[in-house]
């Protein structure tokens, strides 16, 4: 998935966007969300199995392509309400040391754990809205009975000693709500 640097013109769009406010935080989506969400929180894995990194993937998070790597699919809820859908890629390489944890995260947010290391680096955001034509975006609407035309995307790499893991966050419907 082919991402859009976070630059000038792409700003001024975003910022007209209704998603804006939850494309540009730059904290943890988990935290913001359970400040509007406390009591009825909940994550929901729908898939973590093994895979490769593709081309892109692979190049944003500097590894080679094909590397191993854990894919894991996740939604957060508010309530009854799916609110985002989130898709991590953790390369194989990078789920030992520090990061073995994350081998065995379930319905845990992964955000918890990226947020509260101080050691962590994140890379800049890239945004992208998606349309029904995109992978992410079937995938990510499987649980709206009535999606919109386009989602909104962003992605980022999470770097620990040198170890990176891809996140990529697609906002539904409900998260304006929030």
């Amino acid at each position: 998935m082919k991402l859009i640097d976070q630059s000038l013109p792409w700003r001024r769009y975003l910022s007209a966007n209704a998603y804006y406010r939850w494309l540009a935080e730059r904290g943890s989506l988990t935290r913001c969300i359970r400040r509007r969400c406390p009591y009825f929180f909940n994550v929901r894995a729908v898939r973590y199995d093994a895979g490769a990194a593709g081309r892109g993937e692979a190049r944003q998070m500097g590894i080679r392509a094909g590397s191993p790597a854990r894919r894991r699919e996740v939604y957060l809820y508010c309530g009854d309400t799916p609110v985002v859908f989130a898709f991590s890629l953790l390369p194989v390489r990078s789920l030992c040391g520090r990061w073995r944890n994350l081998r065995q995260l379930g319905a845990k947010p992964l955000g918890e754990r990226l947020f509260t290391n101080p050691r962590v680096h994140r890379a800049p955001l890239r945004f992208k809205p998606l349309t029904r034509r995109h992978a992410l975006y079937r995938r990510a609407a499987r649980v709206l009975s009535d999606p919109p035309s386009r989602l909104w995307a962003r992605r980022s790499v999470f770097h620990l000693h040198g170890r990176p893991i891809l996140v990529t966050e697609v906002f539904l419907p409900g998260i304006l709500d929030l």
